[in-house]
């Protein structure tokens, strides 16, 4: 149960990086890694949900979508 409430958290701050990451440029070098890695980690689980549910505008809802089903799984987990 606790090795589950941790993959939940950490999906959670990996989102959270993919979010802040997303209002920077990626110049290249070591940023640019970080931000191919987050979107690798990220993309598979966010691309069904925007299937469902597309953009709308500059706003990406499948992103809150997915947050707040992984903060409610946390919450029945954890």
């Amino acid at each position: 149960m606790q090795v589950l409430c941790a993959l939940v958290t950490t999906y959670l701050l990996i989102l959270f990086a993919r979010a802040i990451l997303s209002w920077l440029p990626p110049s290249g070098g070591t940023l640019a890694t970080v931000n191919r890695v987050l979107l690798d980690l990220t993309e598979p689980v966010l691309a069904p949900i925007r299937r469902v549910i597309p953009p709308t505008g500059v706003f990406d809802l499948s992103f809150f979508v997915l947050m707040i089903l992984l903060y409610i799984a946390r919450g029945l987990v954890c």
